[in-house]
């Protein structure tokens, strides 16, 4: 069954470089920040967390506005309080639901694409999902890239911190 929600991936910058440098007790801490951080913030936002990926996850929504702005306070968040900064790609899209409680199709692999293309402390938007975004995150248009696995050119807008456009390596 196809059904149209909004995906965002969410990772963790630098998590292997500061688990070598500080030890597993700290990585888990930092992980331990992110995971209360995003379930409070998921839960007060109607944002489900499908997936939970080592030192990041998956976000599902129906609401694009609720999602993005999920993504965003949690990355202001952790940029503020956290000891890693977070990075993220969103599409909004239809997917097929696949047993329940997985989602497979083109808005999936696009979110996680964009999320590593985007440097930290980044929110990348494609097109399909930029009139969602809440007005005081001043999406900064970054033009057409090409996307593995996807026929069409994908337009992105970055969410940056304090509204500061940096250009990541697309």
């Amino acid at each position: 069954m196809r059904v149209r929600r909004t995906f965002c991936f969410l990772d963790l910058c630098g998590f292997t470089p500061f688990t070598d440098e500080h030890g597993d007790q700290e990585a888990v801490a930092v992980l331990g920040h992110l995971r209360a951080v995003l379930r409070a913030e998921a839960e007060n936002s109607g944002v489900r967390v499908t997936k939970w990926l080592g030192d990041g996850a998956m976000l599902s929504g129906v609401d694009a506005t609720a999602v993005i702005g999920c993504a965003a306070v949690v990355r202001d968040v952790l940029q503020t309080d956290g000891r890693l900064a977070l990075r993220g790609g969103i599409c909004e899209g239809k997917v097929i639901m696949f047993e329940g409680d997985d989602y497979i199709g083109a808005a999936v692999n696009v979110a996680a694409r964009l999320c590593s293309k985007a440097v930290p402390g980044q929110l990348l938007v494609t097109g399909g999902a930029a009139p969602s975004v809440p007005e005081h995150l001043a999406p900064v248009a970054l033009g057409a890239i090409t996307v593995p696995g996807v026929s069409q050119p994908v337009e992105v807008y970055a969410l940056d911190p304090q509204g500061v456009a940096v250009r990541p390596p697309l």
